[in-house]
């Protein structure tokens, strides 16, 4: 039995949790984890998921565990994102919120909105973007699947203003001096929101990136009809945008 659960222990991550089914199918059938739960080595910490006793499961520990043992689909996204890329321009006051993006079916595990965590969830369904521009990295041990860079920053835009300043999202445009062109047009060709178009790349040129002088703009389709970002605000005409006075104005 040590041996066995000792075995088990190698495998998980202090911040990861298991899943009854994943058990099932590493050779633990029901009895054995009510044995391990008695004599505490395991804990319950929702229907049909556990942790080993005095770990600290984390909120991105928990989707790599899910993705690992079940193939959850989702990726951490925007601001959250640039920031495990180590890209943030300041530190949030209190708990953080994660921004994590999933498909519209299955959403994700409901329980992770009521469990107290390290990180608030903040859970997006979209289509926008499509599946360009996701990838994986190594974290605490697992491995996530995040936005790169160039998605992250145009899902600071869609979320934008409603969940971002619009200066908070142009001061980490500033930062991303080297990101790859051919993935940004890539992007920006499949994107379905023009809102999101003219704002992105109205930030890149202000910004002075050098990449934005690589992008075909012919190809990418930013329709009719102005886009307004604020109310009152301050109209530029090359991207038939209206935008924030304070963002217009900031040199």
């Amino acid at each position: 039995m040590g041996t066995k659960i000792n075995n088990l222990r190698q495998q998980i991550p202090s911040n990861g949790i298991m899943l009854t089914s994943w058990l099932e199918k590493s050779g633990f059938n029901r009895n054995e984890v009510y044995d391990y739960m008695e004599s505490g080595w395991l804990q319950r910490i929702s229907t049909g998921v556990y942790q080993f006793t005095g770990d600290t499961p984390t909120l991105y520990g928990i989707l790599a565990s899910y993705q690992k043992q079940i193939g959850l689909k989702y990726h951490i996204g925007a601001a959250s994102a640039l920031e495990l890329k180590g890209f943030s321009h300041y530190i949030a006051m209190g708990k953080p919120t994660a921004v994590v993006f999933s498909p519209v079916r299955p959403p994700l595990p409901k329980w992770l909105n009521d469990a107290d965590l390290d990180m608030n969830l903040a859970e997006v369904a979209t289509k926008v973007l499509g599946t360009i521009g996701i990838e994986q990295m190594d974290y605490q041990e697992q491995t996530l699947t995040v936005s790169s860079p160039e998605r992250a920053i145009m899902e600071c835009v869609l979320l934008s203003p409603s969940r971002y300043d619009l200066m908070d999202v142009y001061y980490l445009m500033e930062m991303l001096t080297s990101l790859r062109s051919a993935l940004i047009q890539q992007l920006l060709e499949n994107c379905t929101s023009v809102k999101v178009k003219r704002m992105f790349l109205y930030m890149a040129e202000k910004a002075h990136h050098r990449w934005f002088a690589k992008l075909d703009l012919s190809k990418i389709s930013l329709g009719s009809g102005t886009r307004s970002f604020a109310k009152g605000g301050v109209k530029v005409n090359t991207y038939d945008i209206v935008i924030p006075k304070e963002l217009a104005d900031y040199e």
